[in-house]
């Protein structure tokens, strides 16, 4: 598998969205991929997640990078978190 580097938008997007970097790259390893726009793909994995985010109790926490596959590595563009 190619290399797989977080911009610093994903980055930021993850701590603000609660979702750790090896969640990203298991979701993109390991998620189910979609059509995004401009080429891109969205990965979606569901984790067991059986605790509070913001003050409300979940128990899967969804996490879903959007990447671009470049020819030599995979960049992850941003991540968005889905609690429920």
């Amino acid at each position: 598998m190619k290399p797989i580097r977080l911009s610093r938008h994903a980055q930021t997007q993850c701590l603000e969205r609660g979702a750790t970097h090896d969640e990203v790259i298991r979701a993109i390893c390991e998620g189910e991929r979609e059509a995004a726009k401009h080429e891109r793909l969205l990965c979606r994995f569901n984790f067991a997640f059986e605790s509070h985010w913001q003050g409300k109790y979940y128990a899967i926490k969804q996490v879903a990078p959007v990447i671009k596959d470049e020819p030599d590595e995979i960049v992850v563009i941003t991540v968005y978190t889905f609690f429920f």
